[in-house]
């Protein structure tokens, strides 16, 4: 598998959210959860993308640590998503469209990168970016 396919995964999953953002998580080339946005449905400002696929999976495994996971997400994880991914030890982030991406897309946005709260961490987090960048701004058109 390629990281566009899982990538492709995550934007059908964002089509079914309350905004269009969606992430997979992947260990050993296998999708083992995804999620989407459901910040209006759960009247919950946390559950965005990541942090409910975080939260899925951990409940899954009984454990806390995601190390040796990677997550895949439409959009640049927030700081709140950044630093869930550094609590929770994946080991590696790819996203569509940038923090700056969705700004200009008219998305509201804190205007601080995921690898700068990763920069500011404890942990080494692999970060790939704009894997299907415009796919993932054309959620926003």
């Amino acid at each position: 598998m390629n990281p566009e396919y899982f990538m492709r995964l995550a934007i059908a999953e964002a089509k079914k959210g309350d905004a269009p953002y969606g992430a997979v998580i992947v260990k050993d080339d296998q999708v083992v959860a995804f999620a989407h946005n459901t910040v209006g449905r759960d009247n919950d400002p946390s559950a965005h993308a990541e942090i409910n696929v975080v939260r899925r999976l951990t409940a899954q495994l009984q454990s806390f640590s995601l190390e040796g996971y990677s997550i895949y997400t439409t959009g640049e994880p927030c700081p709140m998503c950044a630093a869930a991914c550094v609590w929770s030890g994946i080991a590696e982030i790819i996203y569509g469209a940038s923090i700056q991406d969705l700004i200009l897309a008219n998305q509201a946005q804190i205007q601080i990168s995921c690898e700068e709260v990763i920069a500011k961490s404890f942990r080494n987090i692999k970060v790939t970016k704009g894997i299907l960048r415009q796919e993932c701004l054309n959620l926003f058109a």
